[in-house]
């Protein structure tokens, strides 16, 4: 009714539309006020898209990605087409005598043009690579003072269907050695990139924090100016009165003195705390965000068992040790592959002619076989390859030793974070009581000078341990939430939701 009310007349219209128009401008006042405050999952959530390390992060795990890419498509078969276009040859060749056997030159010009089109295939069992081809060469030879040629001749050589393979045999296969390292290796690339994002989260915390406690400074500094000056105005009519000492009046005087000068500091010290955190959020319009503590402190312990099986799982400490071990494996069988007798084969079957134009060199097709055997024995190197294969058994020792004492090591450091991490709630709820007490007790402290029963000094010391106590509460909590972060990055995997970090990698691939 009151819609209908407004909307059948000038004035009921214009009633309605200045009824749109604040609530335009009371939405947009909500938005702004949620715009000037940030929360710390609000900063991560920022930092973890915007900031510099999550993309240098992102363009990393891309190369890695395509470095992959490369690798599967090296398995697949591969359609290749090349040639030679224009090969022009004019030069003396040896002819020899077939009566004399003496050697004569006779000059000769041609030019050739081929071209070749054939499927490759890796072979990863044995490393070698079959191949299915198919071409055609025209050499044409021109006439010249030393040949019989009335004019010049085209000669078409064709090998429509050829096969071919090609193998080192007791070479060294790097195809099949890759194949066992480079899925390993991606893998190793997608849970380092989800690492990257949790050193992320850990940088933000600390600058988060860091604001935070400058915060926290540059407030209390304020209030205790205004403090201050309250009780330096109290003082001097007590002055005037007797009822204080002059050396009261100047104590509190230096002491307001101190705490105007410690709010510009402060403020000085928030300013740059403030730009660190919003630079490192990449983030310019920050002059009136106000920070939000996370005071709410999860009341949590982890089972030291739970990490350790959560970080061999999910970490990428596991997999960075196969690929070591592996590597120095390759190394081993690269030596060994390399000692020794070397044999290669090449072998070839098709079929092929040649002819004066294209459709004659297709006809009657003849067979061509083709199969050769190289090998190379070396009879004495002075221990060389012998040699290189006990350097390379020696290192895969000591890489064994070295991954076994590097896993307790990594075992024992998991074990310390978890014992550091369930001190922290305790030690949280005990900070914030100690704020509590703190404050309480400079509120004591003070209603007794201001009544005449203490002295500055002992004000002095109830301020300076409220100050020491709200410092010690945020230290608190910024070591709570980042070791708990740091926990989280060494078994990725989110401890309050219970669930795996995960990424959507094909989104991010895309």
């Amino acid at each position: 009714i009151f819609y209908y009310l407004c909307t059948q007349n000038t004035f009921g219209r214009f009633i309605m539309k200045k009824i749109v128009i604040i609530g335009i401008l009371l939405l947009m006042g909500n938005s702004i006020v949620q715009a000037q405050t940030l929360t710390l999952t609000n900063a991560i959530k920022i930092a973890q898209e915007n900031s510099l390390d999550a993309q240098i992060a992102r363009f990393s795990f891309m190369s890695k990605y395509w470095q992959y890419r490369s690798f599967q498509a090296q398995l697949k078969p591969s359609v290749n087409l090349g040639g030679t276009l224009g090969s022009y040859n004019h030069s003396l060749s040896q002819i020899p005598d077939p009566e004399t056997g003496l050697v004569n030159y006779i000059g000769s010009t041609t030019l050739t043009n081929d071209l070749t089109l054939s499927l490759d295939q890796k072979i990863v069992a044995t490393g070698g690579t079959i191949s299915l081809r198919s071409s055609l060469e025209r050499q044409d030879q021109f006439k010249n003072k030393f040949n019989n040629l009335t004019n010049t001749v085209s000669i078409f050589k064709a090998q429509p269907f050829h096969i071919t393979y090609s193998q080192d045999l007791r070479a060294f296969n790097s195809l099949k050695w890759e194949k066992k390292t480079a899925p390993m290796e991606y893998q190793v690339a997608e849970r380092t990139y989800i690492s990257a994002l949790q050193d992320v989260t850990i940088t933000v915390t600390s600058l988060f924090f860091n604001v935070l406690s400058a915060q926290s400074n540059y407030k209390q500094s304020l209030a205790t100016v205004e403090d201050r000056e309250r009780l330096y105005e109290m003082a001097k009519t007590r002055l005037e009165l007797t009822t204080t000492t002059k050396s009261d009046v100047l104590q509190l005087e230096l002491s307001l003195l101190n705490a105007r000068m410690s709010v510009k500091n402060n403020k000085i010290a928030l300013d740059d705390a403030m730009y660190d955190l919003f630079s490192y959020l990449r983030v310019s319009d920050y002059a009136d965000a106000e920070l939000i503590p996370p005071y709410s402190v999860p009341d949590l312990l982890v089972n030291a068992d739970d990490v350790l099986q959560k970080a061999i799982k999910n970490s990428t400490h596991g997999l960075d040790q196969q690929l070591q071990l592996l590597e120095a494996q390759k190394i081993l069988a690269q030596a060994k592959a390399n000692k020794g007798i070397q044999m290669s084969l090449s072998s070839t079957l098709g079929f092929e002619n040649k002819g004066f134009s294209v459709s004659e060199s297709y006809r009657d097709l003849m067979d061509n076989e083709i199969i050769g055997l190289t090998l190379s024995l070396p009879i004495f190197d002075w221990g060389v390859s012998k040699g290189k294969v006990k350097m390379a058994q020696a290192q895969l020792d000591v890489v064994k030793t070295q991954l076994e004492q590097s896993h307790q090591d990594y075992m024992q450091n998991l074990r310390k974070k978890v014992i550091q991490f369930n001190s922290q709630p305790t030690q949280c709820k005990d900070a914030l009581r100690a704020q509590e007490i703190a404050v309480e007790r400079y509120d004591i402290t003070r209603k007794r000078y201001e009544a005449g029963a203490i002295s500055v000094t002992e004000l002095n010391t109830a301020q300076q341990e409220m100050e020491s106590a709200k410092a010690q509460y945020i230290n608190q909590l910024s070591s709570f939430w980042n070791d708990y972060y740091t926990l989280q990055k060494s078994t990725l995997y989110d401890w309050q939701s219970k669930c795996d970090l995960t990424v959507d990698f094909e989104a991010l691939i895309k």
